[in-house]
């Protein structure tokens, strides 16, 4: 071949659960694989009126290049929107970007340099961990347990040029950090010195009570902060943004012009049109009222159907269970034949930026989604997923006779 790709083109690898996602388009096939907000969740009128109003008032604006930094309206509403969180911010902080996917890419393409330590919850993000791997970092993934990474952890990436941090439901566990947690996390990361990246896809997504505050809030010029109009909007729209120090702002700035001069115009527009008057307050209630359904009917097919040894935490938000499988069974190799029982789902190891760290464990993790399908079908996917895991145990021998009985591990 006489094209000669760069050595950072090595490290761009096909996502997983893409190519998982490839198998739920078999009929018939109940998919507990992807990551995709609920589509009976967007809001299609109020798109749609909105975006009649953009075209109406403002077509040349809406339609003409825009500025890098976003829709200036619309950052002012975001450092609003922040502000009741407990982040305090000015709206000048907040770039618009692409989808907070970008914002992991700008942050990569800003702060890794080749060998570079990057600390990574152990499991984080897949997207993330695919959006750094071009630019080289040597991961360091930090111990945790169930209530999340540990401090002591964070406080020996010492040196790390940041630590990557999902404090809200994450993806893939579905945990959620607690008070005393965050106040520990945050108290390492200013000891040993290592910026924050905090990405806050899913805390709009709370079912009983809210999150904690941000872990930017109590960093300050420490942390860098994601966030993302797909889950309480649409992932079509691709809208996001990302909320720096001053310091670090105009490079980000630069590195976003570079990369495509702006996220669009009329998605801004349109977005800021839908929620400048509270649109939010009043639908994404509905989005959690909804996905509360589908989880409590996941957490009940996996207690009445789970095998012994299987392993589990309700999450208290978000769209996903984590689930640890007895040791042997490995969630990659029977992934073919959940599919051929008619089920899917997102082996664990994926998630892992350097699986052996965790001797084995990841072998024997899966993710579940339940926020596109009914709880009916929930159920049925359960049970078949469990009816594979059955048979994979019987086949194992003896020893699964000795495993404890399945259970939920208790909420952080």
């Amino acid at each position: 071949m006489s094209w000669n790709l760069a050595r950072r083109a090595q490290q761009l690898k096909p996502s997983a659960i893409r190519e998982i996602l490839k198998l739920t388009e078999r009929p018939g096939i109940i998919s507990l694989a992807g990551g995709l907000p609920s589509p009976d969740s967007f809001p299609v009128d109020a798109m749609a009126e909105a975006t009649a109003r953009v075209l109406r008032e403002q077509p040349r604006e809406a339609l003409q290049y825009a500025a890098s930094e976003g829709h200036a309206p619309l950052r002012e509403w975001v450092a609003a929107d922040l502000a009741r969180q407990g982040l305090k911010v000015a709206a000048g902080q907040v770039l618009i970007t692409t989808g907070s996917q970008q914002g992991l890419d700008l942050a990569g393409k800003l702060l890794i340099d080749p060998g570079s330590a990057v600390a990574v919850e152990q499991p984080s993000y897949l997207g993330a961990l695919q959006a750094f791997a071009p630019y080289e970092p040597e991961f360091h993934p930090l111990a945790g347990d169930d209530d999340g990474p540990l401090p002591a952890a964070l406080a020996a990436a010492r040196g790390a040029r940041f630590a990557y941090l999902l404090p809200n439901f994450q993806n893939p566990s579905g945990r959620c950090l607690g008070a005393a947690r965050r106040d520990a996390l945050v108290a390492a990361a200013l000891q040993a010195g290592v910026p924050v990246l905090e990405d806050n896809p899913y805390g709009e997504l709370w079912f009983d009570q809210p999150p904690p505050p941000p872990l930017a809030a109590q960093l300050g010029d420490q942390a860098l902060y994601l966030g993302s109009f797909s889950k309480v909007l649409a992932p079509g729209l691709r809208l996001g943004y990302l909320v720096a120090p001053p310091a670090l702002f105009p490079k980000l700035l630069q590195a976003k012009q570079a990369a495509d001069l702006h996220t669009p115009g009329f998605n801004q527009r349109v977005v800021f049109e839908v929620i400048k008057d509270g649109f939010l307050d009043q639908h994404v209630p509905t989005i959690r009222a909804r996905y509360r359904a589908q989880r409590d009917a996941m957490q009940a097919a996996l207690a009445a159907h789970m095998p012994p040894g299987c392993r589990w935490q309700m999450p208290s938000g978000g769209m996903f269970f984590w689930v640890t499988l007895p040791a042997g069974l490995d969630a990659t190799a029977l992934l073919p034949r959940a599919v051929e029982a008619g089920v899917a789902y997102v082996p664990g190891a994926p998630f892992f930026a350097r699986p052996e760290a965790v001797g084995g464990l990841a072998a024997h993790t899966l993710r579940l989604s339940f926020v596109t399908v009914a709880p009916d079908r929930i159920a049925q996917g359960v049970a078949a997923l469990a009816g594979v895991l059955r048979r994979a145990l019987e086949e194992s021998g003896p020893r699964s006779a000795r495993l404890a009985p399945a259970a939920a591990a208790p909420q952080p």
